[in-house]
């Protein structure tokens, strides 16, 4: 039989009309609280209605204070109030204190959120819209090829898989500042936003149906929330197994591309999840990270090439591959791996004569169940690996040669004509479960 709590916290969610977004139940709990927590802006758009001697906590950039306020308000058994904005429970502080609180200390009143009532503004159905928050520590500007510490990134992200976004801004990341995201991503024509201010305000305002290049070089009031329409059809690219014409190459000799054959069985090797971290080491032309990009959509792929030229030529296959969770570096490895996070996959296209250092530092990073994969064409890289990997402990690995060989025409016919042949080096860091 379920047993109730006695005296919850109640998580009651408030707009900005103040008590007449209010249920009869949620103005009693709230006039009856004797421990009132909430931001400065709510706390003060309800003040009057708090009972005289009301404790009032203000949570504002005191969040890790809040379980404790509860728990002490509980053991005294006072009556304690949460105010929260719009549903508590949608990017909102109730999961925070279910996370620190048992959840049946809580009984939680959900109000209408700010995401629901601006697609009541403009009348967009949104039951299968994505919701974004960038309420997130202010990163700057985006910049193509950003990692997932930004700020904006999951937002980046989503505008590639969703036709409608609802998004939470701050006073940082703005409703100008996304529309310059999606103008850095090449999406500007493909959205269309509205931004609605001050809702449930005087001052309210709702602009529908701004172009990116009108919204980004506009200002905004401080509370706002945006939404976004696909207004183009959405690309269906394909994934895997990319022809190598489809890639930017070195002219007037192709070159530095891991072929179609050899790049599809080293990603399949290389064992990749939706939410794979990817290194791809000598990027060459970016041909295999960038399939990797497609295949993990929740996972990041952190490339590097020394060569300036085809650094550049990589950077020009990820502008025209419609992706975000790719970023692509100048230099020589094994410099700059510190700084990214540890791989579930690692790809070496080059090395740069680093080789048996680069193995050893990236065998020690790898995640479990992490998966080293290596290309190579030259007998002495093959007898360096093999030597290297042979030499530690705890590591298990295999080579495949592979050696595709393509039909071309000759006269009314066709003959064969064979690919150079390339060792194909998988490692993985064996587990010790004891």
């Amino acid at each position: 039989m379920e047993i109730k709590d006695p005296n919850p916290c109640r998580v009651i969610g408030v707009l900005d009309d103040g008590i007449a977004s209010l249920s009869g139940t949620a103005l009693a709990l709230l006039r009856n609280a004797d421990v009132i927590i909430g931001g400065a802006r709510t706390l003060a758009l309800l003040e009057r209605e708090f009972k005289a001697g009301a404790v009032r906590h203000d949570l504002t950039g005191k969040l890790k204070e809040v379980p404790e306020w509860v728990r002490a308000a509980r053991a005294d058994n006072l009556a304690c109030v949460v105010l929260a904005t719009g549903d508590p429970l949608c990017h909102g502080i109730a999961p925070y204190l279910a996370q620190h609180l048992c959840v049946e200390a809580l009984d939680i009143l959900p109000n209408l959120s700010t995401l629901q009532l601006a697609c009541a503004r403009i009348g967009l159905a949104w039951q299968d819209a994505r919701i974004v928050s960038v309420h997130a520590k202010d990163a700057g500007e985006w910049q193509r090829g950003a990692t997932p510490t930004h700020g904006m990134y999951a937002l980046a992200q989503a505008a590639r898989q969703h036709a409608r976004l609802l998004i939470l801004t701050s006073p940082d990341n703005s409703p100008d500042r996304i529309a310059r995201l999606l103008l850095a991503e090449g999406l500007g024509d493909d959205f269309l936003m509205a931004v609605a201010e001050n809702l449930l305000q005087p001052e309210e305002r709702v602009l529908a149906e701004l172009t990116s290049q009108e919204a980004a070089g506009m200002k905004f009031a401080a509370l706002n929330v945006v939404l976004l329409w696909r207004v183009t059809p959405a690309t269906r690219p394909v994934r895997f197994g990319l022809a190598d014409a489809e890639f930017v190459q070195r002219q007037p000799e192709k070159g530095l591309i891991t072929k179609q054959e050899v790049r599809a069985v080293s990603l399949a090797r290389m064992q990749l999840r939706a939410d794979s971290v990817v290194w791809d080491i000598g990027a060459g032309s970016g041909s295999v990270g960038l399939e990797a990009a497609r295949l993990c959509p929740q996972g990041h792929v952190y490339a590097t090439e020394k060569n300036e030229a085809d650094y550049a030529i990589a950077g020009q296959n990820h502008a025209a591959f419609g992706i975000s969770n790719y970023s692509l570096y100048l230099g020589k490895a094994p410099e700059g791996l510190d700084a990214w996070p540890d791989p579930d996959a690692v790809f070496i296209g080059g090395s740069g004569g680093e080789l048996a250092g680069l193995i050893d530092g990236i065998i020690k990073r790898l995640r479990p169940n992490g998966t080293l994969v290596m290309n190579f064409v030259t007998l002495e890289n093959l007898a360096t690996a093999t030597a290297t990997l042979q030499s530690m402990e705890g590591v298990s690995w295999d080579v495949l040669q592979l050696q595709a060989a393509r039909s071309k025409p000759i006269l009314h016919m066709h003959r064969m004509a064979a690919e150079n042949p390339v060792w194909i080096v998988c490692a993985r860091r064996e587990i010790n479960n004891d």
